[in-house]
């Protein structure tokens, strides 16, 4: 499913028209962006948590020429599922 499927969906869900239902759409996006940009997490019981992570710089290498890089250490968006969204999946 692509963004504008999403929509679609929850428009038709929602009985909102498409306009309105991308609006909504785009700014649960920008919501947890942003909560996951100030360091925070979003938990939504039964669904998941989307939380950052900090990733440490570490050593790799080039696939074609097999030269040593340095990775530097970052932060990485997560998402963890929850309980009601893993039973969803696996009925």
């Amino acid at each position: 499913m692509n963004k504008n499927e999403l929509v679609s969906a929850v428009a038709e869900k929602t009985e909102l028209s498409k306009q309105q239902a991308n609006a909504a759409v785009d700014a649960t996006f920008e919501v947890i962006q942003q909560a996951l940009a100030d360091g925070g997490d979003i938990r939504l019981v039964g669904f998941g948590t989307f939380a950052v992570t900090h990733r440490a710089a570490s050593k790799g290498r080039n696939p074609s020429t097999g030269a040593e890089v340095d990775i530097p250490a970052r932060n990485v968006p997560k998402f963890t599922p929850g309980k009601g969204l893993k039973d969803a999946v696996n009925k």
